[in-house]
């Protein structure tokens, strides 16, 4: 507890960087669970934020980055260390380029691009979280994900900001460079968007806004589907086969398509329910646990493994188990 306490002192002493002890994680996450962290510090400042490293590193506390917790679940118990968040959300354009940088809400991206007639986010429109969150799992809908549009990304590597371009970030369906390097810290992404007629993008994104909120609304507890989808041409071939071309989109096959399957949808586990209409959400009712959360979340995996011998992945972090 002396170095947790040692850690919080140092921490204050940094100029911009806010300090909470016993902050109650749920109230960071879109799932409303979990326990407290035991050091809060968050800064829109990015060099505040490399000088937080640089204090909590040699303590030897342990210590995790957040951002906008939609896909995040938080064990019941909370986090015994320090949770960072780096809140810097301003947004820039220069004609087609634009600048976001990480603690950015999506929306707001997206809203952003579209008011300037600036096509190629439009359709990430109603994809709740911000947009270092986005680009840490190259978020996308419709075919199109926001790896398309980036030009370079600045980070933090741990000591220092660096910058990379696209290429550099391997940029795969739900995936990037930074998700096997945790500890790099997205601050900004440049979006290279070329120019469209505005009143049509905000038709494509109020439609796309729409529908998104029938499925999940903003008002759910959950992270959106719980599930990545899965690449048809990475499927065993004779699972592939068996499933109707109906089913594909966009060369993928929902993980939905599967859990109904198993009977996945409309079953819960204390107040922690899968959706009647659709298999692949999951969602907290209201005082719903972490454990429940995850136990429910590991028997939908074993169902479909014992059925179709096919391991999904979830798109959720776990933090504090």
């Amino acid at each position: 507890m002396l170095r947790i306490e040692e850690t919080a002192r140092c921490l204050r002493s940094i100029p911009k960087v806010t300090v909470l002890e016993q902050a109650p994680l749920a109230a960071y996450t879109r799932f409303g669970i979990g326990g407290p962290a035991d050091i809060l510090a968050e800064t829109a400042d990015p060099e505040a934020f490399v000088e937080a490293l640089r204090v909590i590193r040699p303590s030897g506390a342990p210590f995790v980055v957040i951002g906008g917790g939609t896909n995040l679940i938080v064990a019941d118990e909370g986090f015994r260390g320090v949770v960072l968040r780096l809140t810097a959300g301003r947004i820039t354009a220069d004609g087609g380029r634009v600048v976001a940088q990480s603690g950015a809400v999506l929306q707001g991206l997206v809203d952003f691009t579209v008011g300037r007639g600036l096509k190629g986010l439009e359709t990430l429109a109603g994809i709740p979280g911000w947009v270092g969150g986005a680009v840490y799992g190259n978020a996308g809908a419709y075919g199109h994900s926001i790896s398309e549009r980036i030009s370079a990304v600045t980070f933090i590597d741990g000591e220092q900001l660096r910058t990379v371009s696209n290429e550099v970030c391997q940029f795969r369906y739900r995936s990037s460079l930074f998700k096997r390097y945790k500890d790099w810290i997205i601050v900004s992404a440049e979006l290279s968007l070329e120019t469209a007629g505005r009143d049509e993008l905000r038709r494509v994104s109020d439609e796309i806004v729409t529908v998104r909120n029938r499925k999940f609304p903003p008002s759910m507890k959950c992270a959106g589907s719980i599930f990545k989808n899965l690449l048809s041409a990475e499927l065993p071939p004779a699972l592939a086969a068996s499933v109707p071309a109906a089913a594909v989109r966009e060369g993928k096959v929902p993980a939905a398509y599967f859990l109904e399957r198993v009977g996945a949808k409309g079953i819960a586990l204390g107040q922690i329910r899968v959706a009647g209409y659709h298999a692949n959400l999951v969602y907290n009712e209201g005082g719903g646990t972490a454990a429940d959360l995850r136990t429910l979340v590991e028997m939908l995996k074993r169902r479909v493994w014992e059925r179709f011998h096919l391991a999904l992945e979830e798109e959720v972090q776990y933090v504090g188990f």
